[in-house]
């Protein structure tokens, strides 16, 4: 661990040089983006080639990511505009993440399906297309959650089952997310930066219907194919429980959830409070409160035993509230330096996604965001591409909604790329294991999303992102 710490501190230190030619904080050094490089690096790779230590220690790695930023940070503008500008962050766009996370994990944590359905491939069809339509209600994670398991149980039997849990990572973990705020973290976002609650539904139907009817019908061509081998003997279990539903009374917390987050964008009452510099509105501050209320009464009112019987745990949300909490600390100088726009350290990176006149290259900005979104986390990453449009949501709104879409689809969709491209994948790749599926590798995964997605995402290209 002192080792990785004299790395991390090491990699800034080169920059020092730099930090007395910033004269205020709109000309920052490139030098302080190398913190979100390394915490972004650290989250693709230690899992995969350290998983007991970042399992382990991922708290304190990005900890560490965060301190070099904010030491640094505080070096080139002072103490004062580092906290303002910190404080912002975390004030306006990380608790309200958070709390809208932790609000929609614990109700979903609190339904549970009980019982076993027989894997058919029209049950396993139907349960695909009924999660990927929860996505957008109660969230990639929540949805991913509930179903995973009874998905799981009614394909037990089955000796070829892998492909049933690649394409509900497909759909339910990652697709089925894109029509709402509540579906996935990056569009959250960017409803905490004034995106309509309603625009992704607007914008991005079209291609969210034909990314889940085409992967739903190949899905089910599949699932027939395989399904004809023969199957193993059930259980008395799997022949006796009837299916049910249980802790009904989470549906009704989520909707107050819903209904809070959507009257935050409509309510407002003019009243706020200007603390470091940030205005906090009335309004947020209610939404923030009433969220937390929805997880709280969740726990208070759910029976101990449904959760214990989904399987339930903090870990998830824990880990995303250490890690996400290190990435909005380390995404400020970054976000700074992409405001300054063609004038900025960032120049070549817009040039990548610009044509020839100045105007969005929209493809560029699906597949850049994609393809970053499958290795990297999806939320800091469709940050970075909204900044890199410009940042300012009545364009993206208005006359540059394709590139807002593009961003959004790339964030969302290619989420499902690989096993850390989104936040659901690896917890339902995990669970999977340990019910016995013998899922592919990292890499053998890569090549399922590939292979399938790769012409999907073509074929979306073509028809919805061409200027």
């Amino acid at each position: 661990m002192r080792v990785f710490i004299l790395f991390a501190l090491a990699a800034l230190a080169s920059t020092t040089s730099a930090f007395a030619a910033a004269p205020d904080v709109t000309q920052l050094p490139t030098g302080l983006a190398l913190p979100f490089a390394g915490l972004l690096a650290s989250i693709a790779i230690f899992p995969l080639i350290a998983a007991r230590f970042w399992h382990a220690h991922y708290g304190k790695v990005a900890s560490v990511w965060a301190l070099v930023s904010l030491v640094f940070l505080g070096l080139v503008v002072g103490p004062g505009p580092m906290s303002e500008l910190v404080f912002h962050t975390l004030a306006l766009e990380y608790v309200p993440f958070i709390v809208m996370l932790f609000a929609l994990f614990t109700a979903a944590g609190g339904i549970v399906v009980q019982g076993d359905l027989r894997g058919t491939p029209l049950t396993n069809t139907g349960l695909l297309a009924l999660g990927t339509a929860l996505a957008s209600v109660i969230g990639t994670t929540g949805a991913a959650m509930i179903l995973i398991r009874p998905i799981l149980r009614a394909n037990a039997n089955r000796p070829t089952n892998a492909h049933v849990v690649i394409f509900f990572i497909f759909l339910v973990a990652n697709i089925g997310g894109a029509l709402s705020p509540l579906g996935d973290p990056p569009l959250f976002l960017g409803f905490l930066r004034g995106v309509d609650f309603f625009w992704p539904l607007q914008a991005l139907w079209r291609p969210t219907l034909l990314a889940s009817v085409c992967l739903l019908v190949l899905f089910f061509a599949l699932d027939a194919y395989l399904s004809r081998g023969p199957a193993m003997p059930e259980t008395p279990l799997q022949q006796t429980e009837a299916v049910s539903v249980r802790g009904l009374i989470n549906l009704a917390l989520i909707l107050v959830a819903i209904i809070a987050i959507v009257m935050s964008g409509i309510w407002k009452p003019q009243v706020a409070w200007v603390v470091l510099g940030t205005k906090l509105e009335l309004q947020n501050l209610v939404r923030e409160a009433v969220l937390l209320l929805v997880g709280l009464s969740s726990l208070a009112l759910t029976p101990a035993g449904l959760r214990a019987r989904n399987g339930f745990t903090w870990e998830p949300i824990l880990e995303v509230a250490k890690i996400f909490a290190a990435i909005f600390v380390c995404i400020v100088p970054v976000i700074v330096m992409l405001n300054t726009g063609a004038q900025g350290p960032f120049a070549p990176l817009l040039a990548l996604v610009q044509q020839a006149d100045g105007s969005p290259w929209n493809a560029a900005y699906f597949w850049m965001t994609g393809l970053l979104s499958s290795v990297l986390d999806n939320a800091p990453t469709y940050l970075v591409f909204f900044e890199l449009a410009g940042g300012d949501q009545a364009r993206l709104m208005g006359s540059l909604a394709h590139t807002l879409a593009a961003i959004s689809m790339g964030a969302v969709f290619m989420g499902a790329g690989t096993y850390i491209g989104n936040a659901p994948n690896f917890m339902v790749y995990a669970i999977a294991r340990q019910a016995g599926v013998r899922m592919p590798g990292f890499f053998g995964y890569m090549l399922w999303s590939g292979g399938i997605l790769g012409p999907l995402f073509g074929l979306i290209t073509y028809i919805f992102l061409r200027n």
